[in-house]
């Protein structure tokens, strides 16, 4: 079955127009690079498809927070704007969101440090393995960009897999 080049859905043959993005369908064969591609923009939407809550913020809020937002995902710098615009609601969104971040890269910091000590003592061949572990850490990189993008483009998008913890209201 083909994919939709826009946004990656899986489309019936005879469909004239994308049942998700309502883009028209080009008929013709397309090949299999044409269907991984859209088969990843697919998951990429899935996966950053998250609640965007920004229509809760005036334009206001939004411009006068986007410097103290960027902070917000700035490991424990997140504490400044958790005092110093604890008016603005839209800092405050993503105060909550770096908040969750924060704690979250901790937790893993400590399990792995548990972890890797306990398969280094079995054995230092295990190192691999523990190298390979921490590169879970990349995917807390890829989070804080998401999160700083967001914040520049004056959007108030939930972080995926953990943007619905709500820590502060």
């Amino acid at each position: 079955m083909p994919f939709c080049s826009k946004c990656g859905t899986q489309i019936d043959e005879n469909s004239r127009f994308c049942p998700s993005c309502g883009a028209e369908v080009n008929n013709t064969t397309s090949s299999n690079a044409n269907n991984a591609s859209a088969k990843i923009n697919s998951t990429l939407n899935q996966f950053t498809n998250t609640a965007d809550r920004t229509g809760n913020y005036t334009a206001q809020e939004i411009q006068s927070g986007k410097g103290m937002g960027v902070l917000c995902y700035l490991g424990f710098l997140v504490l400044i704007p958790l005092f110093a615009a604890k008016d603005n609601r839209f800092v405050r969104f993503h105060v909550n969101q770096g908040l969750v971040l924060f704690i979250v890269e901790v937790l893993y910091g400590v399990a792995y440090s548990i972890l890797s000590a306990i398969l280094l003592a079995i054995s230092w061949r295990l190192y691999l393995l523990t190298s390979i572990l921490s590169l879970v850490s990349l995917v807390f990189f890829v989070f804080l960009i998401i999160g700083i993008v967001n914040v520049v483009n004056g959007k108030a998008k939930e972080l995926p897999l953990i943007g619905g913890i709500t820590l502060l209201k």
